[in-house]
């Protein structure tokens, strides 16, 4: 960063350094010379201009105002003949002010605006020569006019770009939520149906098979815990979503999708033209409900987008049981970060969402060596076999 203020500072004094040769160098040159030397001069200040617009303006204003001015000791007759043209260097003054008003806040946009406006009013009022106040400032005044106002038409636009670029992100974060709801809904159902079939058996059998009556309710200690796990995981994140969006569609009491579909994932993908490679490391247990599922759509998500966007034939995913979490990996040779999508579609947003509600980790980007790469570590609670001993 120092070093590139550095240079915009540089460019500002060859700036002025030039100005300084055309108006000094060459006094008896029309006015009209200076002032398209001026404007040329002005590309010097690109760097000081994207950076400290503000500075850049001021040093604007001190060599469009040089240029007016011209150098000491110039007599009336040399002004006279050289007036007409010279207050066209302001128009590199214009331009500046037009990307100040366009990037600066407002408040720094008025200030600039009005110091502007009154340089030029003051000089054209006291170096106009023939009578041609009023058509000067006039012809200033419309410059200073149409400037600030492409700067305020663009402000507005990227204000409105980025308004909307906020809105659709909110909106697919809020479809996600409402998506993972739905999920866990459906999730809860399935928890709820096996706690309800494993109580009827165990009353049935509770005085002639003790021993099933026994499984059968550890089998229901064991789901409600693991559901309240979830439950509490996932709920606090959701209270602001809609309520009755997620039980408008009823779903059947049947177990939501997990890693162990992968293997099925991977086939349908293999039918879409890219062959996936599975592999999976550590120790495979059982998993709570909402982390399956949520690594089962990370796999699912990251697997279209190499469908869609990556334009290659293969790709590995690695599922490792790690002790203390679990970590997915979607690796693909394609396109990378062009060939993803990640600055127009919402996958990644949807991914980081649902990664971020349990707690976990999600990086997605292009790799060094060609292709993109989407990792997530999904932190696992305690079983809830230890947990109980542990009780």
């Amino acid at each position: 960063m120092t070093r590139t203020k550095a240079m915009a500072w540089a460019g500002g004094a060859f700036y002025l350094l030039m100005v300084g040769l055309l108006v000094w160098g060459a006094p008896e040159a029309p006015g009209t010379v200076h002032a398209a030397g001026s404007l040329l001069a002005v590309s010097l200040l690109a760097g000081m201009v994207r950076r400290m617009p503000l500075s850049a303006l001021a040093m604007t204003l001190v060599g469009s105002t040089a240029v007016v001015v011209g150098p000491p000791g110039s007599d009336y007759e040399s002004l006279a003949a050289s007036y007409q043209g010279q207050f066209l260097s302001y128009l590199a003054v214009d331009l500046v002010l037009g990307f100040v008003v366009a990037t600066c806040a407002r408040r720094a946009s008025i200030v600039a605006v009005a110091a502007s406006f009154t340089v030029q009013l003051l000089l054209i009022g006291g170096f106009t020569y023939g009578g041609d106040l009023i058509g000067n400032g006039v012809i200033a005044l419309l410059a200073m006019a149409a400037a600030c106002m492409v700067g305020l038409l663009t402000r507005e636009r990227r204000e409105h770009a980025a308004a909307l670029r906020s809105q659709e992100v909110a909106e697919a974060v809020t479809a996600e939520r409402l998506r993972i709801a739905r999920e866990l809904h459906d999730m809860v159902a399935h928890s709820i149906g096996i706690i309800a079939i494993q109580a009827g058996v165990g009353s049935r059998v509770i005085e002639t098979q003790p021993s099933e009556a026994g499984e059968a309710l550890r089998t229901i200690e064991a789901t409600s815990r693991q559901t309240l796990s979830s439950l509490r995981r996932t709920l606090v994140a959701l209270r602001q979503a809609d309520g009755g969006a997620i039980g408008s569609e009823r779903s059947p009491l049947a177990p939501s999708p997990g890693l162990a579909n992968v293997e099925q994932l991977a086939a349908a993908t293999g039918d879409s033209g890219v062959r996936v490679d599975v592999r999976r490391s550590g120790r495979q247990r059982p998993l709570p409900a909402d982390i399956d599922l949520a690594a089962y759509r990370i796999v699912q998500e990251a697997l279209t987008n190499v469908i869609r966007h990556a334009d290659t034939g293969y790709c590995r995913v690695a599922i490792d049981f790690g002790d203390e979490e679990l970590s997915v990996e979607v690796v693909d040779d394609g396109r990378g970060a062009t060939g993803n999508g990640t600055a127009q579609g919402f996958g990644i947003v949807g991914m980081r969402e649902r990664v971020g509600l349990l707690g976990g980790h999600l990086s997605a980007g292009p790799r060094p060596e060609g292709g993109f790469r989407v990792a997530a570590r999904l932190p696992l609670p305690e079983p809830a076999g230890v947990a109980v001993e542990a009780r």
